[in-house]
This record gives C-alpha cells, structure tokens and sequence, in this order.
C-alpha cells in the first residue's frame, strides 16, 4: 500500500513538473524548457516575439502576426503598445502601423494600408502552451492570404533533420527549393502614414529596378507542407517541437527563397472576418525534467602569458548540487597528466546561470593545457611567453583590415577577395532620408543632386559586410591604429599596398610598416572627401537598397565607370559632435604619419584644426571637444589648446570617468611642469581618477568576468573591448591608482571566457576555437575574414546569453570598422606590453 501511494505520489509530481509555470523574470518553464513571450523585440533581427528554448539552444522565435509569409529585415513590423504579466499569462498588446518608421527612420519601411491594434496572448495549458490572437479589426481583402501568424524555426540547428506535418513528412534542406509561388505584393496598397517627422525616403530610387528586398512578398518559395500539426525534429527529444493550430492551416515556408538571412517560417493565416480569437496555436515542446546544463569552461581560447592572470569561469546550472574541483591538466609527448587541483570559488549567481572561479594564476610553467571540471573540458591553450606573438593581433592587419580595403583589388596569392571596386565614386547625394541612418540635408553641399563628386575614389575600407564608408569608421580606425603604433611601435609587413595603382597583394611585402599604410588609408578617404567637399563626408553608401543587399565582390556593386546611375553617393552633414571627433581622430593619425606620409600628416592636421575652430558645442556637449584639444596639444604643444583643457578642468574632472582615458597623457606630462595652474590640475585630476577607480571597481565586480557587461540587443564584445582600450591609458599613466586585471580580463573575454555555452573566441581564426561563421562580405559562403572580430553574445532577454554559428545575425556575428578588430589589437599588444 505504502509503495502504490509512493508510486502515486511521484508520478504525480513528475506530471506537475511538467507543466509550464510562470518564472521570476516573467517567462514560462518546465524542466530544461523555457518559453518567452514578447520579453525582447527586434523581431528584424530574429529576436522576439514568442520565442522556445530547449535544453540550452533556441529553437524558434518570432512568434507574431507578420503581412506575409517570410519577411526580411525590410519588412514592416509591429509596434508593441503593452506587455503585462499576470494570472498566470502574458499579454501583449501591439499594433500596425509604427508610423516613426513608415518611409523614414534609420533603415524605413513600407506600411500597407491597415490600420489594427491586436494582443497576443500566452499562457499554459496542461503539458503545452495556449497562443491566442484577437484583433480589433479584421484582415481587408487585399491583404487575405497575407497576414498570418508566424513562427521562425532557427535553420542552423535543423539541416538535414526531419519534420512531420500529419502524415507528411520532410527533410529541412541545407538550401532553400522551389517551386515558386507568385503572389501580390503587398505594395499596391501603400499607407500614407508619414508622421511628418524626419525626412521622407525616395521609395522609388529605393526600389531600383529589378528584385527588390522592400517588395519581396510576390515571389516565395511554395511551402513545403500544410497541415493541422507540425512536429519539428522527431526524431530528437532534445529538440522536438510540436505546432497545433485549432484555427486553420498550417503552412511551413523557406524564408531563405527571397532573404538570404531568413529562417524556416511555421505560420496559419488569419481568416476573413476572424477578430477574436482570429488564431489559436498549441504549443507543445517535449519537456525534460531531469535535464540540466552541463558545465561550461570558459577560459582564453589562445592561452596566457605566464606572470598574466589566469581566472578561470566555469558557468553551472544553478540547480546542480554537483560539485567538483576543477584540474589543471597539462598536454605533453606523454599524454595527460593532473598538475594542479584547486576547489573553485562560488562567484554567484549572474544571468540564469551559477558561475564559479577557479585561479591558477599561480602556475606559470610554460606548456599546453585544459581545465577539467567533472566531465567537462576547456578547450587547449598554452601558457607561454610567446603567446601573443604570432597568429593573434597580427590576422587584424594581415588578413582583415586588407581585405576590408575599399577601391583595391586584393588578391592573397591564388586567392582574390575582392576586384579593384568603386572606382567610380561618387555622385552628390540626393536630398532626403536613405538607408542605414544616411540622410542628405539641403543646402549643405556646393554640388548639385547626382553631380559627379571628383576625388572620393581612394582610401578607406567596408563597413562589415554593407561596404559603406562612414565617416567615423574611417578616421576612428586610422586613430586606434595610430595610439597603437605610437605606444607599441609593433613591426610588420606581409601585404603590399599600392595606392596610386589599387591593388593590394597580401603576404608579398612591400618595406613598409602595414599598420602605417593601414593608417594612410583611413585618413585618405577623409581628406580627400573633405577637399572635394570642402567640409567633412557624412560618408559613401550604395544608392539602392538592391545594392545595399548585395552579397560576394565588392566590385559587382558598380561598373566602375564615372557618372552613371549605379555609382555610389556621397553625403554631407551638420553634426557637431561627429565633427569634433574626427578633429581628435585626424590630429591622431597625423603623429604617426609624419616621417611616412608627410603630407598626408599636415593635411590631417590642418584639418583637424580647423574643425577645431569652427565647432562650437554648448552645455554637456562641450566636453566632446576636449579630446581634440588634448590630441591637438599632443600633437602641436601649442598653448591655445592646452588653454581649453585648463579652462576645463571642472568639467574634466567631474567628467573623468568619460574624458580620463584621453587626457590622462596631459595630465602625466603636466606633473613635469612647477606652474600653479599645472600642479593645481594634476591635483584635481588625481583626486578624481581615485574616486573612479571606486565606481570602476564596483562596475567591474557586477559580473564574474571582472568587466561590465551589459547587452542590449548588440553583443556587447565591442563595448568590453573599447571599454579594456580606454582602460588601458589609465593604468599605463597611473598603475599605482589602477590595476591591470581589467585589461586582461577585457581580452579574455573576448577571446573565450564570456556567457554562454558557445565559449568560442569572437576573433576569426584566432585561438583553438573562434568564430568560423560570421557575418561579413562572404557570410553567403559561411565562412569569415581572418582577424575580424565579430559583435559577441548577445542577450535573449531577459536573461539567455547566446552566440549562434549562423552568419546572418548581424547582432551576433557581424565584422565593424572604427574599432571591432582594432580595439581588439590594441588589447592585444597592451597585454603582451
């Protein structure tokens, strides 16, 4: 009797277990499953929305209504109004259009003509989850067979995996099938809901001729399959999914047929004259209760130097009651032998994990090495004086920054990465707003829409994989490059530069510094464009959002004949701030020219000063030209600029945690000086630099990685990398008030030791395991640059940290100029330093 109520008891307890339950940070669980509802929202991005994650991976996300079946980044997307928690549920509320975005905005969109408020409502229902859609007002004719509820399955996970829809079944392919399926687009039936605010988009220019990604809902592959239920991987418990609509069909799509980005789309179009309860969805992931996440060791992916410390993360399920000493394991001719057990410190708990410290910073024997913490291994890394000598910095200029050069052909033996490109820049920018934050104001340029720009078609390298160059790349990665050389003076030269000639050959040298050649090429872009324009470029940018998509060769994008319709435009802007900091950066990169491009220097510098002289900015915004000044000062030793730092000095110092980095260089030289107002600054500013170790130190401690780390949407590996750069000026000029931990730390957590279960090293092709797939100019070949670092783990909030091997997530996976791989450098040799 007692064992039959044992029975009993367990059994129900185990049923319990198994149903979903509404968590502190507002999201559903059973055992090794979670299910989200609308806690992020960037559904372009392929994050938000209703989103499953199984077992440590995300399966699906975007569970929304969407105007057509497999939208893209281009697509029009809701605008969510409320998210409440409560009873058990969560409901969402959200509507079409957003005006703010309707043919204007940073990357606008096109608003079919319906207006129409919905909520989404999420809630668990026995061993499922219950999706309840009401609308306030019902689908118009034109849009039937449009609008629908879809759920975006991630393709990484699933080629060559099985699905069933009823008694269909189905292998997901490795790429996208026809037949095709012609529809009408949505875009005979425009709204007209421009806000009025911001200016309004060229729809037409636009458009361009031809496949356009803004209209490309009329061509679609068919879907593979329709039906009632969708199982997604049956054949995998860990990873099966099953969809059961009580509303109406089931359709699943390819979204990679017209978006190369997209994902495989599950969705059920909305009926006529449905309003509530318009779509119904049973949600029903397999469910393991005794499923945990198994230890991850997160350590440098390239190793350490000896005396560096060597603060080893191991990331746990807050769960467990396993507890381990973690090993230190040393690889030799011999085999594997344990040379250090320690028992791991509990940091505690961050995100949704339970996170350890184990310490070897003691061991110092050169050598090859893993962590063993029970069944569970690091990946190898070295310990060695050499460690940063060779393959580590050096990819960023050997591979990376020549490959990312823009009107060059470069060629790597019998490999061509891209032919000579854009040879014919630029046209004048025509008036109005554009893509990717580019708008051209009236009145600010003395060449008239469309005239040929002359003088614009040399220097400067692609924006990640959009091949624009931005006016803060351009001179940001010219200055990173510069403090580099000047503080570190590292030799190299493996690529041949030809300017006058556009052509670059890597690994044939050429007798020049190829970080100073790599300098030279940032600030030309600049110059020239600014002589041409006789003010600065807001930048170069594709004219069509046709273009703008373009995947492969550089050189595709235009024909390279002057004056035609394909060429390029150039923009100009009035922006202060932006000016500013070109100032600082063009007076930078002008040190280190001298001697190498005397000329080019002096027009950096003149430059520089007259940007100095002809910005003026008020208030809090004043600060910005502070950085000038001091690069100015560094660079000249003239009064006037040493002048506005002293006239600053309160601002400086209450502002040191945002202008310390910068100015630390004149503070350290003015302790040299026996004047009043010197030793008055070197005073304030040192009590200043004490109380924000404090807060740094407070920064720094709210993670187990020894660095902030706070992500939004973006991984935050170029916040973490940019945040070691500027650390690292402080501890050089003040290592008595700062530690250098941080600057360890900043590196290691971009070479391995960050959240997450994908602990790969963000710099392609640097360390045992690195970010192979990442999202640049030939990210339709899965493949990578070497030496581009990418954006890093990302945060599916509220709080799963995620890396995917998938290189269309720019917010993940993407390259970037004006400081993702040069900051990286830079910590780099600072470390090695």
């Amino acid at each position: 009797m007692h064992f039959v109520i044992a029975c009993t008891i367990l059994l129900v307890q185990a049923v319990t277990a198994q149903t979903f339950q509404l968590n502190d940070n507002g999201y559903f669980n059973a055992g090794g499953t979670d299910v989200m509802a609308f806690s992020d929202f960037y559904p372009e991005g392929h994050q938000g929305g209703v989103c499953v994650i199984m077992n440590g991976q995300r399966i699906a996300t975007n569970g929304d209504i969407r105007l057509e079946a497999t939208p893209g980044q281009w697509q029009p997307v809701p605008k969510q109004l409320d998210r409440k928690v409560a009873d058990g549920r969560i409901t969402t509320t959200l509507c079409y259009p957003d005006s703010s975005r309707h043919l204007t905005g940073f990357n606008p969109m096109v608003y079919p003509n319906w207006n129409v408020t919905y909520t989404v409502n999420v809630e668990p229902q026995d061993k499922s989850i219950l999706v309840t859609v009401d609308l306030d007002t019902p689908v118009p004719d034109f849009l039937l067979g449009k609008v629908g509820f879809n759920l975006e399955f991630f393709p990484g996970l699933l080629f060559g995996k099985p699905w069933m829809m009823d008694q269909q079944t189905g292998i997901y392919p490795q790429q996208p099938n026809a037949p095709l399926l012609q529809l009408s687009t949505n875009r005979g039936h425009d709204g007209d809901f421009y806000a009025g605010r911001g200016q309004l988009t060229d729809l037409m220019q636009l458009d361009g001729e031809g496949y356009s990604p803004l209209r490309a809902d009329d061509i679609i592959a068919e879907p593979y399959a329709v039906g009632r239920k969708f199982t997604s991987r049956p054949d995998d418990p860990s990873q099966m999914l099953t969809v059961e609509s009580l509303t109406g069909d089931l359709k699943l799509y390819d979204g990679r047929m017209n978006h190369n980005n997209g994902w495989f789309v599950l969705r059920s179009e909305i009926a006529p004259g449905a309003t509530k309860g318009a779509v119904r969805w049973l949600i029903t992931p397999h469910v393991d209760q005794l499923w945990q996440y198994r230890p991850v060791i997160q350590t440098s992916q390239v190793g350490y130097l000896p005396q560096q410390p060597k603060r080893v993360v191991i990331e746990t399920d807050p769960r467990s009651k396993d507890f381990y000493e973690a090993q230190l394991v040393r690889i030799d001719a011999n085999g594997k032998e344990v040379v250090r057990s320690i028992k791991p410190t509990i940091w505690g708990n961050f995100l949704r994990y339970r996170y350890l410290i184990a310490d070897f910073s003691d061991f110092t024997e050169p050598g090859l090495y893993q962590i063993r913490y029970g069944t569970s291994f690091s990946s190898v890394f070295r310990i060695a004086d050499d460690v940063y000598d060779r393959g580590v910095w050096q990819p960023v200029i050997e591979y990376f920054l020549p490959v990312q050069m823009c009107h060059m052909r470069v060629a790597e033996k019998y490999r061509i990465w891209h032919d000579a490109c854009h040879l014919d820049d630029a046209l004048m920018a025509h008036v109005g707003n554009h893509i990717d934050g580019y708008n051209q104001m009236p009145g600010l340029s003395k060449y008239k829409e469309g005239e040929i720009v002359p003088g614009v078609n040399i220097g400067g390298w692609h924006d990640a994989g959009d091949f624009d160059l931005r006016v803060e790349s351009q001179a940001g990665e010219a200055y990173i490059l510069a403090l580099a050389y000047e503080l570190f003076h590292p030799e190299i030269d493996v690529t041949s530069i030809d300017q006058e000639h556009h052509r670059v050959e890597i690994h044939e040298p050429d007798g020049k510094n190829d970080i100073l050649q790599q300098v030279e090429n940032g600030a030309l872009t600049v110059v020239r464009s600014y002589q041409a324009l006789g003010r600065l470029y807001r930048g170069i940018i594709c004219n069509s959002l046709r273009q703008y998509a373009m995947l492969g060769d550089a050189a595709a994008m235009t024909d390279g004949i002057i004056g035609n319709a394909d060429d390029r435009w150039i923009f100009t802007e009035d922006n202060p701030m932006r000016a500013i900091s070109t100032a600082a950066e063009l007076a930078g990169a002008s040190r280190v020219l001298r001697g190498f491009n005397d000329e080019l220097g002096e027009e950096c510098l003149d430059i520089a000063r007259t940007l100095f002289n002809q910005t003026n900015l008020d208030g809090r915004m004043a600060g910005m030209k502070l950085q000038a000044a001091v690069e100015l000062y560094l660079t000249t030793g003239e009064k006037e600029y040493l002048d506005f730092i002293f006239a600053n000095q309160e601002m400086i110092t209450r502002g040191v945690g945002f202008s310390g980095w910068y100015t630390a260089r004149v503070a350290k030289r003015l302790e040299t000086r026996k004047d009043k107002q010197s030793k008055a600054f070197v005073k304030a500013y040192r009590e200043a630099l004490a109380a924000y170790k404090l807060q740094l130190d407070k920064q720094s401690a709210e993670t187990p990685y020894g660095v902030p780390y706070r992500p939004s949407i973006w991984g935050a590996g170029w916040d973490i990398q940019r945040f070691g750069f500027q650390y690292y000026f402080l501890v050089d000029a003040y290592p008595e008030i700062f530690s250098k931990d941080p600057v360890y730390d900043a590196l290691n957590f971009v070479l391995g030791c960050h959240p997450g279960s994908n602990n790969a090293s963000f710099a392609s092709g640097v360390g045992a395991r690195s970010a192979t797939v990442a999202y640049g100019l030939n990210r339709a070949d899965w493949s990578y640059i070497p030496g581009g670092v990418v954006s890093g783990t990302a945060l599916i909030r509220p709080d799963f940290p995620e890396l995917l091997e998938f290189p269309f997530l720019w917010q993940q996976t993407e390259y970037v100029l004006g400081g993702g791989s040069s900051h990286y450098m830079f910590l780099v040799l600072a470390a090695n330093h």
